[in-house]
């Protein structure tokens, strides 16, 4: 299955029940021929493109510097949508999650996770997943749907809402950071995820830094220059092996990009440097990947690539074929990595007990039955089927 035929993943029209369209997720040209179409001069566009994306917007009565008549047909014709939040759940360490409802009734999930100075939103690409990496909650469930772009960029928009950030202030945000880290693979659906950072990252509207924005991808090859050369964000990759045998098991994407393809992606990532390294994300499963020679591998395999190691302490979920490693495995992995010059932070489990940690997403969050875990299986080998072909 190529990268090419998951980015082709249908997406559904960003419009309304009464058919009215969504002006979220439309590009600067888009919105201007989209106000040309109608009949509006162009330079409606930069004042829209200011209430949506700097105000935060989302009734065009409240947009004064438009005439009257011009609020009202742009009310007659479009909306500025956001999703239905199904739930929203606060942990005790203070990560928030919302289970989010697209207009076509399907859901995802996303995450903020606030720090002392700074907060960071964890964004979905998709609904569900075409992966089956074997420790994560997500790739349980089938792969419906691409995201649009106006619904990646809509959890961003979500979440300023309701953390109470419109206009975005000039520092102190509790929405700083993003990481396309949520639901699906990113560069599977690069088209949207790439139009929705792109307005994310306009200084005229939320203006998100590229310096600020991580993109998290399980290994797509064919797609990781590209996404440096036209984006510039930072590089996350799901590593989490150091043989092409073990990550065949627990990352089947290895099928088809094996390590040495992936490896030398990483040392041609543009703008890669000592500055701008790429983050290795290596979940740490009790007695599978966490040795000391596992360690030394990892070193050697990253011989050269500037580079920081995230250890990530496995957050199970009902039904999870593995554990977490013992606290002492990870400080003797993290120590033996350490020393060979690569920073190794071990991230800190967040929202655990709402199911919002790493690993754990998915759009319902229930005790598994035993026909629950039969389907999750039937699931899987048909991914894994059609991974093979």
């Amino acid at each position: 299955m190529s990268a090419s035929h998951h980015a082709s993943t249908f997406v559904l029209p960003a419009t309304d029940a009464d058919g009215r369209k969504n002006l979220v997720g439309l590009s600067r040209d888009e919105l201007e021929a989209e106000m040309l179409s109608v009949g509006l001069e162009k330079f409606r566009a930069r004042q829209l493109w200011h209430w949506i994306y700097h105000r935060g917007s989302t009734d065009f009565a409240e947009m004064t510097t438009l005439a009257k008549p011009v609020r009202e047909k742009l009310a007659d014709l479009y909306v500025v949508a956001r999703p239905t939040v199904v739930t929203d759940l606060t942990s005790t360490d203070g990560t928030r999650k919302w289970l989010l409802r697209m207009p076509d009734g399907q859901d995802v999930e996303s995450v903020h996770i606030p720090e002392t100075d700074r907060g960071t939103l964890c964004v979905s690409s998709q609904v569900g997943c075409t992966l089956t990496c074997r420790f994560c909650h997500t790739g349980t469930q089938r792969l419906v749907r691409n995201l649009d772009s106006s619904e990646i960029l809509a959890q961003v928009m979500l979440a300023r809402d309701m953390l109470g950030e419109w206009p975005a202030p000039p520092d102190g945000r509790m929405l700083s950071n993003i990481v396309m880290m949520g639901m699906g693979e990113p560069l599977f659906n690069y088209e949207n995820v790439a139009k929705a950072l792109k307005i994310v990252m306009d200084g005229d509207g939320i203006s998100i830094s590229k310096r600020r924005i991580t993109l998290s991808t399980s290994g797509v090859v064919p797609m990781m220059e590209r996404c440096g050369q036209e984006l510039n964000v930072n590089l996350a990759v799901s590593l989490h092996a150091v043989t092409d045998e073990l990550r065949n098991i627990i990352m089947p994407i290895n099928r088809k990009y094996p390590l040495r393809e992936l490896i030398d992606a990483c040392r041609n990532y543009p703008g890669l440097s000592n500055a701008r390294r790429i983050t290795f994300e290596y979940v740490m499963l009790k007695g599978v990947n966490d040795t000391p020679a596992d360690a030394r591998a990892l070193v050697k395999l990253l011989e050269g690539v500037p580079a920081k190691i995230n250890l990530i302490p496995f957050n199970p979920w009902p039904g999870a074929p593995y554990e977490r490693s013992t606290d002492r495995a990870i400080q003797v992995f993290g120590d033996i990595v350490n020393n060979a010059g690569y920073a190794s932070p071990v991230r800190t489990p967040r929202g655990e007990d709402i199911m919002a940690a790493c690993g754990q997403l998915k759009s319902a969050s229930l005790r598994l039955t035993a026909a629950e875990r039969a389907a999750i299986a039937n699931v899987i080998a048909e991914k894994d089927a059609a991974l093979a072909s």
